[in-house]
C-alpha cells in the first residue's frame, strides 16, 4: 500500500528535485497533484520548477557538499534527479547512506557520462551501437578521429542539449572541433566521445515507465534536432511492427540495465528494421514535452506515479501530436511574450511558456502542442503556433 501525507506537515511525503528545468516544473506540478511537497534546488535564482515548488535552494549543482547539507537538512523520502549536471558521486553515497535516489544513483551516475552509458549498452549488454572511441587528450582525439573516419561527430562525454557537440566533415574541422569540446563539457575540459556517423532512416526517443507493475512504453517521438538540441516532436513516428517491436526489446534491455523506477528516455537510430542504441536519459526527456497533449498521462504523471510506487494500468494515446519549441535569441531578463492570442486560435493547441528568468544567447522558452488529424497536420498546427509568439526583449 502507498500511503502520501500531507506537505508541510509532519506527514508530508518530501521529495527533493535536482533541477529545477522545464521539465522539472512538469513533474513538481504532478507531484503536488498527488499531495506531495516538493523542494527545487538549481544552480540559478527562480528556475521554473522552483516558481511552482514549496521551497527552493540555489546552489552549485557540481558541489557535492552543498548538496549534502541540502539532503541531510530536508531528509526527503525520494531525492529526484531532473538534469545531468549533478554531484553523483554524493548521491552514490546518500544512497548508500539510505536515502532513496530515482530511478538510483548508479543510473544517475553511468548517463551523466556517456562513457558509462555507452559501455554498458555496448559491451556490458551487447546492444547495437554507432562505432565510438573515447578520448582524453588532444593526441587521443586525433588518433580516434584518424580510427574512426570522417565525418564523425565529436561530443563532450559530459554536457547535454548539443553544448560541446560538432561534426567533422574534413580535416581542417579537427582543431576547432576538439577546442569546442572542450569548452562545452559540463563539468569543464576534459574527455570526448568520436562517434562513426550511422546511417539511419530516422531516430526516436522511446518513453519507457519502469513502475511496480512492469515496464510499459509510450508511442514512439519522432523528431527534429538543430545544432544538438531538440526543435519538434511528433508521436506516433510511423515505423514498422518489427522496428517498433525491436525498439522496445532495447529500451528494456537498458532500462532493466539501469534499474529502479521512473520513465526513461531511449534514444533510437532506426534503419529500414534494425535499431540502433544512442544515448538514455533516466528522467522524462524534451522531446516527450509532446505527451502534454498526446497521451492520458504525460510522461511527467508516469514518472510521478512510477516514482511513489503507484500503478500505471495503461497508457491511452490520444492520436496524431506534435510540438514545436519557441526558441528565443539574445539577451535580456525582461522577455514578455506577444501575439498569444494567435497561437492558440487553432482548435487542439496547447502553449507553455516556461518562466525561465533570462536569456543569453539562444534559449527554449516555451513550446506549442497540438493535435491533428495526421502527423503532417498536427506538426503544422505545432509550428505555426510557436511561430506566431513573438517576443520583445
Amino acid at each position: 500500500m502507498t500511503s502520501i501525507g500531507t506537505p508541510l506537515s509532519q506527514t508530508s511525503t518530501k521529495i527533493v528535485l535536482c533541477g529545477s528545468g522545464e521539465l522539472g516544473k512538469e513533474v513538481v506540478i504532478e507531484l503536488q497533484r498527488l499531495g506531495c511537497e516538493v523542494i527545487a534546488i538549481d544552480r540559478y535564482e527562480n528556475a521554473p520548477a522552483m516558481q511552482v515548488a514549496h521551497r527552493s535552494h540555489t546552489i552549485d549543482m557540481l558541489d557535492g557538499d552543498a548538496l549534502r547539507r541540502i539532503i541531510q537538512s530536508e531528509q526527503p523520502d525520494l531525492i529526484v534527479p531532473e538534469v545531468e549536471a549533478i554531484a553523483t558521486d554524493t548521491l552514490v553515497e546518500l544512497e548508500e547512506e539510505g536515502f532513496n535516489v530515482i530511478p538510483t544513483a548508479r543510473a544517475t551516475k553511468l548517463t551523466m557520462n556517456r562513457e558509462g552509458i555507452r559501455c554498458l549498452a555496448a559491451e556490458e549488454l551487447g546492444l547495437k551501437t554507432s562505432p565510438y572511441r573515447f578520448a582524453a587528450t588532444e593526441q587521443e582525439f586525433r588518433e580516434a578521429v584518424s580510427e574512426i573516419g570522417i565525418p564523425c561527430v565529436i561530443k563532450p562525454i559530459m554536457s547535454s542539449s548539443g553544448k560541446g557537440q560538432s561534426t567533422i566533415k574534413c580535416e581542417s574541422d579537427i582543431d576547432q572541433a576538439w577546442q569546442y569540446a572542450q569548452e562545452g563539457g559540463r563539468a569543464g575540459a576534459g574527455k570526448v566521445i568520436v562517434e562513426g556517423f550511422v546511417d539511419f532512416d530516422y531516430e526516436i526517443t522511446q518513453l519507457t515507465v519502469r513502475h511496480a507493475g512492469g515496464t510499459s512504453f509510450c508511442e514512439p517521438i519522432g523528431h527534429i534536432q538543430t545544432d544538438g538540441d531538440y526543435r519538434e516532436s511528433w508521436q506516433p513516428q510511423p515505423m514498422s511492427e518489427v522496428a517498433r517491436a525491436e525498439s522496445r526489446r532495447v529500451a528494456e534491455a537498458i532500462t532493466g540495465g539501469l534499474g529502479g523506477r521512473g520513465i526513461f528516455g531511449v534514444e533510437l537510430f532506426i534503419k529500414d528494421d534494425e535499431v540502433i542504441f544512442s544515448e538514455v536519459s533516466p528522467r522524462p526527456h524534451d522531446t516527450g514535452l509532446v505527451t502534454l497533449i498526446s497521451q492520458d498521462l504525460s510522461q511527467f504523471a508516469l514518472h510521478a506515479r512510477a516514482i511513489l510506487g503507484l500503478p500505471i494500468p495503461n497508457i491511452h494515446h490520444h492520436g496524431p501530436s506534435a510540438s514545436s519549441v519557441v526558441l528565443v535569441e539574445g539577451d535580456s531578463e525582461n522577455v514578455v511574450f506577444n501575439h498569444l492570442n494567435e497561437a492558440l486560435q487553432q482548435p487542439d493547441t496547447q502553449l507553455r511558456l516556461f518562466g525561465k528568468p533570462t536569456v543569453s544567447g539562444k534559449r527554449r522558452m516555451g513550446v506549442a502542442v497540438a493535435r491533428g488529424t495526421s502527423i503532417e497536420d498536427a506538426r503544422n498546427k505545432a509550428v505555426a503556433a510557436s511561430s506566431a509568439v513573438t517576443v520583445t526583449l
